[in-house]
């Protein structure tokens, strides 16, 4: 039954109509003392906040609930916000006293539990280092322990202090009010989730984006999106790069290539310089060959030196190129790494990516005009710059280096060593004995400014001459004889009177040192043979001393002749 109030009279409505009068007016019952109510600001003043949360009487809840840290008020008209009746606080005519903070932890604990329950990731503030871990704000203060920071181990958690973190909650005791939780499980689940929507995606060859993960002396790990990739140094750049911080850093966004892919063992190659076009597709066009370069010098080694001509385009002047001088050590003698220098393009081989250059043929070869510029026979100047077992080698200009070979040092010496008459730096004069242009070869002598002992000796001497000499060494079949500097001849054993061969212990007559008269008997010029023959000049004498006697006897016979003449004349 209902009462019409517009013409007075009395309706009956039901049971279903008088249900719904109750309906209409329920808002108006007081609500539980637990229940969280949904209320709509309506008002900010300078001490309260007036709410309407579905009752008869508006609500109010004290400002200071509603304001953050810093004194800022959090709300303004409009807002929804999560309310309690406050059955403990002093009323106030004609509002209920509500309350904002109990009605915001009860939420807050029970958005936690369902978290928990459901296994859900929840946002959290980390406020700072405790024992053996983090306090972590999530509505309220949880405990994070140290080995749930991070899937790695994290070795400063203050790095984390006043950052916003995904975390799990892995342990919750309303009744105590203690939660943990896990950073570690969260984002494993979020990396798990990305590769797994990252992995339906990869494919060799294709083009993707990644966030520089680390960086290692032999690439960069980039991160595709929940599994990583390995960018190697080499697969950078086309132009030389030493370590990959010399290009990337750390949460750089890249462009990558990925070479390689074995979902198996979920392995990713990539590359960046694959993304430009190969510098040396077209090398060969862009340096043609005896053309003139310019580059940078990358690298120094024993056998050259390496030039960055462009990014990813690299030269080798080898150290034969360098100079046209044969006395070159090390090429770091002419250049060194950050060297800006011109050289010549002598080959280019695009399949080997490999370009040869010089430097000497930037300046005319000195060996090309050495025929009008030298004769041999010629007496020329240089400075010993090197010595071998062989010889000597003498530089009479830049560039231009002459042997002297050892047995073109003396005449009369046996030089076993050029350092024997030679010194490193000395300056002398030699004679150019030959000129060979085309193989870069020039001999020289020094024994040639002397006239030849031997030649000097064969011009004023023949067989049959009577020479004198000193005995300087002795052999098995006779002494050797000293006849003047540097010139030698041989006596043979059967050349010396009294004595026809060693036999025995048979001491020779001669000894080391004994100077004596001898006869020349052979000469061989050509092969500087002189044969020498102590016997001949004794035979010789004898026969000297027989014609001598003779004579003398012979005279001797005539003056008796002429006495007994004389006596005989007297006698008549």
């Amino acid at each position: 039954m209902a009462v019409d109030l517009n013409n007075g009279q009395i309706e009956d409505t039901g049971p279903d109509s008088y249900e719904n009068l109750l309906d209409d007016y329920s808002h108006f019952a007081p609500p539980a003392a637990d229940e969280v109510l949904q209320g709509t600001v309506l008002s900010v003043t300078a001490k309260d906040v007036i709410i309407d949360f579905g009752y008869k009487s508006e609500g109010i809840v004290p400002i200071e609930q509603f304001r953050n840290p810093d004194g800022n008020v959090t709300v303004q008209r409009g807002d929804p916000v999560d309310v309690m009746i406050d059955h403990g606080g002093e009323q106030q005519e004609g509002y209920v006293l509500l309350s904002h903070t109990r009605a915001a932890r009860l939420r807050i604990w029970e958005n936690l539990e369902k978290a928990y329950q459901e296994q859900l990731v929840v946002s959290g503030r980390v406020l700072g280092r405790v024992k053996g871990g983090l306090a972590v704000d999530v509505g309220i203060k949880a405990f994070m322990p140290g080995s749930q920071a991070d899937p790695r181990p994290v070795h400063n958690l203050d790095s984390l202090v006043g950052q916003d973190i995904p975390v799990k909650i892995i342990k919750l005791n309303r009744r105590r009010g203690n939660v943990v939780v896990s950073r570690k499980t969260a984002v494993e689940e979020e990396i798990n989730v990305r590769k797994s929507a990252t992995l339906e995606h990869l494919v060799e060859g294709s083009v993707v984006t990644g966030v520089v993960k680390n960086l290692t002396e032999y690439g960069a790990f980039i991160d595709l999106g929940g599994i990583d990739g390995l960018l190697h140094v080499t697969d950078i750049s086309y132009g030389r790069v030493t370590h990959p911080s010399e290009l990337l850093h750390v949460s750089d966004q890249v462009t990558v290539k990925i070479l390689k892919f074995d979902r198996a063992k979920e392995r990713v190659s990539l590359g960046m310089k694959q993304l430009e076009p190969d510098p040396w597709e077209t090398v060969a066009q862009r340096y043609p060959l005896n053309g003139r370069v310019i580059g940078r010098v990358v690298n120094v080694t024993d056998y050259g030196a390496f030039v960055e001509l462009e990014a990813g385009v690299e030269g080798l002047i080898h150290i034969s190129e360098m100079t046209w001088s044969r006395r070159m050590k090390h090429p770091s003698k002419v250049v060194k790494p950050g060297d800006q220098v011109e050289a010549v393009v002598l080959e280019v081989h695009s399949r080997d990516r490999r370009i040869s250059l010089g430097l000497k043929q930037l300046e005319p070869n000195p060996w090309s005009t050495i025929d009008t510029r030298y004769s041999v026979g010629s007496v020329v100047e240089g400075r010993v710059r090197n010595m071998t077992d062989f010889g000597a080698f003498i530089e009479i200009e830049e560039g231009i280096d002459g042997l002297v070979h050892v047995s073109d040092l003396s005449w009369t010496k046996r030089v076993k060593h050029p350092s024997e008459v030679l010194k490193k730096g000395q300056v002398v004069q030699a004679v150019i004995l030959n000129i060979d242009s085309s193989s870069h070869r020039l001999s020289l002598g020094i024994k040639q400014l002397q006239p030849d002992a031997w030649e000097t000796f064969f011009q004023n001497h023949q067989v049959g001459d009577t020479v004198h000499g000193r005995i300087c060494r002795l052999a098995s079949f006779g002494p050797f004889v000293e006849l003047a500097e540097g010139v030698e001849g041989l006596c043979h054993f059967s050349e010396i009177p009294g004595y026809a061969g060693r036999r025995g212990h048979e001491e020779p007559p001669v000894s080391l040192n004994q100077e004596f008269d001898f006869k020349i008997v052979k000469m061989s010029e050509a092969e500087k043979k002189i044969g020498l023959s102590l016997r001949a000049v004794t035979d010789d004498e004898e026969k000297n001393r027989l014609e001598d006697y003779q004579r003398q006897a012979a005279a001797a016979t005539t003056t008796i002749e002429e006495v007994m003449s004389l006596k005989d004349r007297i006698l008549e």
